[in-house]
């Protein structure tokens, strides 16, 4: 089945007094190209956290937030005793003069450098980063199952344009040969009219030739049965799902070069109307296909 690259995922979870939460949106990019936001404590992980997001997202344009809180981190935090007495001392003055009864300690904690956390050893960012990874994994996992919804609703578009090029194929087929014979019909009727009253010799083997020449000059089987092949390839693609955008695409350039080369070859009016819905079919497509992972 067929996998868009629009997709959201979310997930969080608690292990050992730490909350990990993380999302990730995806949307279409020729490429795979990430953007990722890391707490600064697992910003050493960055590589390992880009490769999980590639290999199970492939291409697309990907945005990543991972937030983690300590809920025990206020136990493992150090007060730097001097900083708070400097910041105190520089507030005294201030608090005496627009009359505050007192100074809030707590607010005080909260500026930088004056309350500074344990950074972890390295067997706790081990763990929180598989924990972390872990959240990530389901993370993606709900990702995919959008992806794989929006690639339903591409695969039945796609399917219905598949549907109407075959149509529109079919009747150029069936009106092909009908083209030749009456383009005979047209060059005798024309030449009868012209040596009508003159001495001059229709010749028939003549006109054959020039037929002949018509004929094979707009012939467009080898083009249709390319196009219909085409078209059976784009549909086992679809089928199979598997990292089918790119050669969706390129089968959709094929199939609009087969069909201008029809366009520009069969001279009639007919067989350029359904040319001109089935390239209108083909820009759909393509269209589509630039979200197909």
């Amino acid at each position: 089945m067929l996998s868009s690259m629009t997709g959201f995922g979310a997930a969080q979870a608690h292990v050992d007094g730490v909350s990990y939460r993380t999302e990730i949106r995806s949307v279409n990019n020729r490429y795979y190209k990430s953007s990722l936001r890391l707490p600064e404590s697992l910003q050493r992980y960055e590589a390992e956290f880009d490769k999980q997001l590639r290999t199970r997202l492939g291409r697309g344009s990907i945005v990543f937030n991972l937030r983690v809180r300590d809920e025990n981190g206020a136990a493992d935090s150090q007060i730097n005793q001097a900083a708070l007495e400097r910041v105190a001392e520089r507030l005294a003055p201030l608090a005496a003069k627009f009359g505050c009864a007192r100074i809030d300690l707590a607010s005080l904690l909260e500026l930088p450098g004056v309350c500074e956390s344990a950074e972890p050893d390295e067997a706790v960012l081990e763990a929180r980063f598989a924990a972390a990874a872990k959240v990530v994994d389901e993370a993606i996992d709900k990702l995919l199952k959008m992806r794989a919804v929006e690639g339903e609703a591409l695969l039945k578009d796609l399917t219905a344009q598949c549907t109407e090029i075959r149509s529109r194929l079919a009747e150029i087929q069936s009106r092909a040969p009908g083209v030749v014979e009456e383009y005979h019909k047209r060059l005798l009727a024309r030449v009868q009219q012209l040596v009508a009253g003159t001495s001059i010799e229709l010749e028939k083997d003549a006109i054959l030739r020039e037929v002949a020449i018509f004929a094979e000059r707009c012939d467009i089987n080898e083009e249709i049965a390319r196009l219909a092949s085409h078209l059976d390839q784009f549909a086992e693609i679809c089928r199979s799902g598997q990292e089918a955008g790119r050669r969706l695409d390129f089968l959709a350039q094929e199939m609009l070069r087969e069909a201008n080369t029809i366009g520009s070859k069969a001279a009639d009016a007919a067989i350029s109307r359904h040319v001109v819905e089935i390239k209108a079919a083909i820009d759909r497509m393509k269209e589509q296909v630039q979200n197909v992972a």
